[in-house]
């Protein structure tokens, strides 16, 4: 009797919450088939279906201005930057009370709090952008060893040149602009300190100041030197690189679920840095969202411990909230342990937004093929800075 009057609480809750919830995301492909399961869980628990529909967030941020204008929602939940979800608030249904804000590691939830402490976002998982990666394999069979101090890199960047059948020494991808951002950014971390990176998104330091063109400039020294490769399309130039065409990639964390073994990926950072880019995936729910109800389901279950662990398992990815460790792949793991004594940093386009970020990566595309241009792009990513 017990075990049927169960059942039915579960049939009549699931009754409950029956329906369908619309999701916008950034992934696609390999990235994509990683969340799938995440989705899929949800709605064995909750008897919730789902739409999911990949949209880059620079179209989102074309897009959903005029949607919202006309009291219109493209989805019911949606992944975008956290600049954009502070800046349309009015837009934007508040979760303070949805989620448990306290689960969450420190200054996780910080880009998607007002200024009056009300909650407009959940923090996804983050991915940490740890550095330069390199297939073991490789390295191995040209006697290889990851470098400990800048004149090391350099060696070892040398050599890697100089190894038969090497297109070139550095993987450059690239699509909008990004990933050529998150490789300037790690430079400007390595040699400016986390302080330079904060700063800049602060608005507390000039692009033209020292700091920075020293920092940028030992990027444009290698760029020089041609040893960053043309910028190709980011996953094109992943297969080229893991077939063996080139020596390094640098790439932020989600690789390890991009390869096809993992176990043979290994990664460092600049000799020194200080500082790690950890980007959060940041998502919200429009307040006029067709499925409002459903949408809070599962934005519960995207910050909870459940959601979170499955998402962690599928690899490339580190949890927002309290997991157990052994929900991750070995590689995660050892990513972990190069956050170790290091600070972590918001992501710098990401954080600043708007027009500036497409100023941003349109003169890093500049600045990749015209190093010499140095002092015009800093220049000119000064000026657009927001007041």
């Amino acid at each position: 009797m017990k075990k049927l009057l169960v059942a039915v609480l579960i049939l009549i809750s699931a009754a409950l919450f029956a329906g369908t919830v619309s999701v916008i995301g950034p992934w696609s492909g390999v990235e994509m088939d990683a969340f799938i399961p995440v989705l899929e869980a949800f709605k064995a628990e909750t008897g919730i279906d789902y739409t999911y529909q990949t949209y880059r967030a620079e179209d989102l941020a074309n897009v959903l201005p005029a949607q919202f204008s006309a009291k219109k929602s493209p989805a019911d939940v949606i992944f975008m930057w956290s600049s954009f979800i502070t800046s349309n608030t009015k837009s934007i249904v508040e979760l303070t009370e949805v989620i448990d804000t306290d689960a969450y590691i420190p200054g996780a939830l910080d880009n998607v709090t007002a200024a009056d402490g009300a909650v407009y976002g959940i923090a996804y998982t983050a991915k940490v952008k740890p550095g330069f990666w390199y297939r073991k394999s490789f390295f191995e069979a040209h006697g290889l060893t990851a470098p400990s101090s800048w004149d090391e890199f350099v060696a070892l960047l040398e050599k890697i040149k100089a190894t038969p059948g090497i297109k070139n020494v550095i993987a450059s991808g690239n699509g909008v602009g990004w990933p050529l951002s998150d490789v300037t950014e790690h430079f400007l971390i390595a040699f400016g300190g986390p302080e330079l990176q904060k700063d800049l998104i602060e608005g507390n330091t000039s692009w033209t100041s020292y700091a920075v063109r020293n920092a940028i400039g030992k990027l444009v020294y290698l760029i020089e030197r041609g040893y960053f490769s043309e910028p190709t399309e980011w996953t094109t130039i992943l297969e080229q690189w893991w077939n063996g065409e080139y020596g390094l990639y640098f790439m932020g964390q989600w690789i390890t679920g991009m390869v096809d073994d993992s176990d043979d990926l290994a990664v460092f950072s600049l000799p020194g840095s200080r500082g790690m880019v950890f980007s959060i995936d940041y998502a919200f729910v429009p307040e006029f969202a067709a499925n409002k109800t459903e949408a809070l389901e599962l934005v519960k279950f995207l910050s909870g411990e459940k959601g979170q662990s499955i998402q962690v398992s599928q690899g490339g990815h580190i949890a927002t909230v309290e997991v157990d460790v052994s929900n991750y792949p070995p590689v995660d793991k050892e990513i972990a342990k190069l956050t170790e004594g290091v600070e972590t940093v918001n992501d710098l386009d990401d954080s600043i937004g708007g027009l500036w970020q497409t100023a941003f990566w349109d003169q890093l595309k500049l600045l990749w093929v015209r190093p010499e241009r140095l002092d015009d792009v800093l220049m000119d990513l000064e000026q657009k800075m927001p007041e």
